[in-house]
């Protein structure tokens, strides 16, 4: 992908996140929006829930009612017209719902979903009478899922813990509805990172070193949110999914250490060039 130019009147392409705040700006629609700018992409967004929370880790969580959801949603498909669009964090059943029916309603392509359940503290983001409904409701809508391995084993009922495991999740996820998968294996216990695509043409697996480092807060939202901006600038999906995993990376690899917990990684890394 080419490093994104300044658009032309009209041209610029607009991508919606609809997912939950962050107040220490690492993850959620902050990175979603920061990770949209960086990709040349105007980001609008659709705030599900407001959260208190820093490196440290998430102190409360307050869930927007789904009416004001859906309003946002409306508002912006209605006048700025996305080209793609990512989910993060809903937090309840009937957020799920809503949010399904307003992709639905308003015919959104290009939607990437990224099921956040858990934080990486352990606090429960998504209550767990709405992980059923998530997988019903939401997954048949997605152009592409993007789970971790614990995700992805909530989602498929299965044990994700080697490569093996994540190449049959990637598989059933695509069986139970989603056009691609994407697991994300930043943690497997064999110490090396990997990341499995499956869609119903091709499967792709992504190997490198695991980086030793703290500072990975905000890598599920800023992966998902990148694939849709690749997707927002007309790239293919596979093509999309590579550029993003190499910009993850990248703002990995140079996360600025802020904090005294699992700090922010780098989206001032922006995404390669051709010359790369």
């Amino acid at each position: 992908m080419s490093a994104p130019r300044r658009p032309s009147p009209g041209s610029l392409p607009v991508a919606l996140t609809i997912a939950g705040s962050d107040s220490g700006g690492g993850a959620g629609i902050q990175a979603d929006l920061k990770t949209f700018h960086a990709f040349g992409v105007f980001g609008t967004s659709a705030v599900t829930a407001i959260t208190a929370q820093n490196t440290l880790g998430v102190t409360a969580v307050h869930p927007v009612p789904a009416e004001v959801v859906r309003a946002q949603i409306d508002a912006v498909a209605a006048d700025l017209h996305p080209r793609a669009l990512k989910t993060g964090m809903l937090a309840t059943a009937e957020l799920v719902d809503t949010v399904a029916e307003a992709i639905a309603a308003h015919q959104l392509r290009a939607f990437v979903m990224d099921p956040v359940m858990v934080a990486a503290s352990g606090h429960r983001l998504l209550e767990p009478d709405a992980e059923a409904t998530l997988a019903r409701r939401l997954l048949p809508l997605a152009a592409l899922v993007t789970p971790n391995l614990h995700e992805a084993g909530l989602l498929t009922g299965q044990e994700v813990a080697s490569l093996a495991a994540m190449k049959a999740a990637a598989r059933h996820l695509v069986k139970m509805g989603a056009g691609a998968a994407l697991v994300k294996g930043g943690h497997l216990p064999s110490g090396e990172a990997a990341d499995v695509f499956r869609d119903g043409n091709e499967e792709r697996i992504w190997r490198r070193p695991r980086i030793a480092t703290r500072q990975v807060h905000g890598t599920g939202c800023t992966l998902s949110a990148a694939v849709a901006a690749g997707l927002a600038r007309g790239a293919p999906l596979p093509r999309a999914v590579d550029t993003a995993i190499d910009f993850v990376a990248r703002a990995i690899s140079s996360a600025p250490g802020l904090g005294a917990g699992g700090g922010p990684i780098n989206h001032f890394a922006g995404p390669r060039t051709d010359g790369d």
